[in-house]
């Protein structure tokens, strides 16, 4: 077991030639008792939950609030047409980010990595891998096993909840895992990896929790396309060589501390800030009374990973 990224670092180097993935299915093991097939069938089936939420995002139907739905899809067609700024791989991760989260928010079913409200960010870093990197299942599973084991530490160290932690703590998270997963799919070492997670989770230090109407839709499926961005951006930085002035775990610890001290205006709460200004905009009432009543009817259901 491991209880810091340092460690968890200095274990896969030491024993299993720097695999983290190995590393993550043998902890996985002594935690809950299962052997390792059933270990990597249990994570097969969340691979297959993703790359299908990926897929079922990308119509243009609106969620049942009307908030979100349809923007994968126009990112998409925007791809297709050629004419991007930014590289295909960054605008198909936000693309495929943005589909996940809103297949979420239309009932869809997702895996939550390591939330609903941040689940967008890991498949759409793995998608992007898988075209780009030509990964085999057995290191999509990999990818999978890899961002478990770092998202583990975060996870004990800090907090993966918005309500705990503000959304640095969850979309913050969750690109930090899929930054340090691409890292070494791409052949990195298990330090570069822990340099990719300081990059981002630096960037996403005081990021607050504001979900309209308090629905995982507004502003959570666009931060989750920011995110996936983040992440890859962030491991081309380590990948190059690039490292942190401030060691892993202390940034990890870092953000634990910025989240303690947020006041509770800013985590999860759903009075204040975006939603008020939609309350205040020309929304359509049906947009008003969510935000006014705050409802709650809508039930997410999720795959754990």
């Amino acid at each position: 077991m491991f209880y810091t990224i340092e460690e968890l670092v200095q274990q896969a180097d030491r024993d299993y030639q720097g695999n983290i993935a190995e590393l993550m299915i043998a902890t996985e093991t002594e935690l809950s008792g299962r052997d390792r097939s059933e270990i990597l069938d249990l994570m097969t089936r969340n691979l297959e939950v993703m790359k299908d939420s990926v897929q079922t995002g990308l119509s243009p139907e609106k969620s049942p609030t009307g908030l979100t739905g349809g923007d994968a899809a126009k990112l998409d067609a925007y791809i297709k047409r050629g004419k991007t700024l930014a590289d295909s791989a960054v605008l198909g991760a936000a693309r495929n980010a943005m589909a996940v989260n809103e297949s979420n928010a239309k009932m869809g079913l997702v895996c939550a990595t390591p939330t609903a409200g941040s689940a967008g960010c890991l498949p759409a870093v793995l998608t992007v891998a898988i075209e780009k990197l030509g990964l085999n299942e057995s290191q999509q599973l990999d990818f999978l096993f890899t961002a478990g084991a770092f998202g583990l530490v975060i996870a004990n160290k800090a907090s993966i909840s918005g309500a705990e932690g503000g959304c640095q703590a969850e979309v913050g998270s969750a690109s930090a895992m899929a930054a340090a997963a691409i890292t070494m799919a791409a052949g990195g070492t298990p330090f570069q990896a822990s340099q990719a997670i300081c990059f981002v989770l630096k960037n996403m230090l005081g990021l607050i929790c504001d979900p309209v109407a308090g629905l995982v839709e507004v502003p959570c499926v666009k931060r989750n396309a920011m995110g996936a961005s983040f992440a890859l951006v962030a491991a081309d930085m380590a990948l190059a060589g690039i490292t942190s002035a401030i060691p892993v775990d202390q940034v990890v610890d870092a953000m634990y501390q910025v989240g303690s001290a947020m006041p509770t205006a800013f985590r999860e709460n759903c009075r204040r800030w975006l939603s008020s200004k939609l309350q205040k905009g020309k929304s359509t009432s049906k947009k008003k009374s969510l935000v006014e009543n705050q409802s709650t009817s809508i039930k997410l259901r999720i795959q754990k990973l």
